[in-house]
């Protein structure tokens, strides 16, 4: 560890952002703190354990920038933090967001369930979140079948087979009234709030139907729903006011391992609740309003939010711009100390796997480094092709750091169109990203993962070197079974892995999700149907040049039969060639 107290002597007192590099001077962690001087002494004083040690030993260096508040170094810790993306800061375990049932504000609504909630302009009419996924297709699907809303996106010329099920009032060829359209939003949107009663009325009265019926099955279907409902009102049931609407968040912190627990209150119930545990090298309070600025970003703000004593609720409501309350007795006190309850249990639940799993992945990086007679391995990125038919090309990177996937860094790559071959679009692949990491001051990796043996591993080393970059690399050799068979460095050699140690493992998951990945772009460009792949699959042509092609051309053989300089007239004259020879092939 370098001696930083020199430099230490110097930084000031105050609030502010702080950013620690480390040799490469890429940014590698970015904090806040109120008083700058007493935060940063504390990284190189005392003993550092777990993950504080490994960022200890990974700084080379830091810088600082002065605030005049605490709010504003809250926000350019963020602003930093999405910039840079820290290895050391803290991720949320997955980039999806939490489901919302959305009733649609039209003329004639529909029901369905949306995720990128950030894109509606008017979030009155969402609902949720709902942390169970099933549960919310499950509602929307028992809601479709009581209520005849409109089905299809666009309205038809002919009444569909949900009008001749009655799951549909006709709206493209019948008249409805807005009475019975504004009767059934009501009900819905009741439901949706907590109101249970009209909507398990229908659903008896809807069994009986199909039981005085005889369409028994039918009768069981509406039963099944009917039970479900019960369930969920029982599960979220609490002592709460009916127009009680919040969040309530509490958090357990136990020797580096933080485990954070929302509680979603909707309409006084327990509508769902998150957890999270994850670990942490900053103060549990200060990676609790990171997670929490994370996490609102893909969730709906609610207009409360109800906090522990530790945190400051003041920085909170300022950042946030809602009311946030820190109760101290009642109810609110009471489901506060459940939620600190429930965090702690799931700790106490995963403490062992999670230590278990850090060790395991710890030897195995131990002993990777052994092998390749390396300081220090943490960051891998692995690369992979598909193809259709031996044309039309496309790479996936994955990026691992101490084996554990970092799918926000994952990236895809579309291939010129005269690359015919997998080695050809592998080196590509590996240049673009290693010339982007040049010439952007980028991050690099610690190994290079190359999916296959001498062939591949010798094309990696060809693209390093052009660049001048100094990476190790090595290849997992597959056997005529095309199964890994076994490990090679970039000298050619063999290492010394058995194939049922962690290591070996560990590095097959690594093999296994860059070509699921490499693979799954693929399958996606082609779901979207045959025009729609072909212009996907063109660099430089992304959704706007798309939708501009299509809105000139209409067709691809249009566009085939087009020059260049017409191609030219909606894309660049470098994308109108590529394309141009894309469509040559078809």
């Amino acid at each position: 560890m370098k001696d930083f107290r020199e430099k230490l002597a110097l930084v000031p007192t105050k609030p502010g952002s702080y950013q620690m590099k480390n040799k490469d001077g890429i940014i590698i962690y970015v904090g806040k703190a109120k008083n700058l001087k007493n935060r940063l002494k504390s990284y190189f004083t005392g003993r550092a354990t777990g993950k504080t040690r490994m960022l200890v030993e990974d700084i080379d260096d830091f810088e600082y920038i002065v605030t005049s508040s605490e709010l504003e170094s809250l926000i350019l810790e963020i602003t930093l933090i999405k910039k840079y993306n820290p290895k050391y800061n803290i991720l949320l375990k997955d980039d999806k967001s939490y489901p919302y049932i959305e009733l649609t504000n039209e003329a004639y609504p529909t029901l369905k369930i949306v995720r990128n909630i950030k894109r509606k302009k008017n979030k009155n009419h969402l609902y949720g979140p709902y942390p169970n996924a099933t549960a919310a297709r499950k509602t929307v699907n028992m809601i479709n079948r009581l209520y005849p809303l409109r089905k299809c996106d666009h309205l038809k010329k002919e009444p569909c087979l949900y009008y001749h099920i009655n799951e549909c009032l006709g709206y493209c060829t019948k008249e409805v009234s807005q009475d019975k359209i504004d009767d059934m939003k009501r009900e819905i949107i009741a439901f949706l709030k907590g109101d249970a009663s009209i909507v398990t009325d229908k659903l008896e009265e809807e069994m009986l139907k199909a039981s005085e019926a005889m369409n028994y099955e039918r009768a069981q279907e509406f039963k099944y729903m009917l039970e479900d409902v019960k369930t969920t009102l029982k599960k979220q049931k609490i002592d709460l006011n009916n127009n009680y609407n919040f969040d309530l968040v509490n958090y357990y912190y136990d020797k580096n391992y933080l485990s954070i627990e929302i509680f979603f209150i909707r309409e006084g119930r327990l509508f769902g609740r998150h957890n999270e545990i994850m670990q942490t090298i900053e103060e549990p309070s200060d990676a609790v309003l990171e997670y929490l600025v994370k996490f609102y970003e893909k969730s709906l703000l609610p207009k409360e939010l109800y906090v522990p004593l530790e945190l400051d609720e003041n920085l909170l409501s300022d950042y946030f711009q809602i009311k946030v309350i820190k109760p101290v007795r009642g109810k609110l006190k009471n489901l506060l100390d459940l939620a600190l309850e429930n965090a702690k249990e799931q700790i106490d639940l995963q403490e062992e796997t999670l230590k278990k799993d850090s060790e395991i992945r710890n030897f195995a990086l131990e002993e990777l480094k052994r092998l390749l007679n390396l300081d220090k391995v943490s960051r891998m990125e692995s690369f992979d092709n598909s193809h259709l038919f031996g044309t039309f090309y496309v790479g996936g990177m994955v990026v691992f750091e101490d084996f554990l996937p970092r799918k926000d860094l994952y990236r895809k790559y579309k291939i010129s169109s005269d690359v015919k071959d997998d080695l050809s679009a592998m080196r590509e692949v590996l240049y673009r990203r290693y010339y982007k990491v040049l010439m952007e001051n980028l991050e690099k990796p610690d190994l290079i993962v190359m999916d296959g043996g001498e062939l591949q591993v010798n094309v990696a080393k060809e693209v390093i070197s052009s660049l001048n970059l100094n990476i190790p690399i090595i290849g997992l050799a597959k056997d005529k079974n095309h199964r890994t068979n076994y490990i090679i460095n970039e000298n050619l050699e063999r290492l010394e892995v058995s194939k049922d140690s962690n290591l070996f493992l560990f590095l097959m998951r690594i093999q296994e999700e860059v070509h699921r990945y490499a693979i799954s772009y693929h399958r996606n460009i082609k779901a979207k149907g045959t025009l729609a792949s072909v212009l996907d699959l063109v660099p430089g042509i992304g959704p706007v040049r798309r939708k501009e092609l299509l809105k000139k051309f209409g067709s691809l053989k249009k566009m085939k039969e087009a020059s260049i300089q017409e191609l030219a007239e909606v894309v660049s004259l470098d994308v109108a060639n590529n394309l141009a020879n894309y469509l040559k092939d078809l």
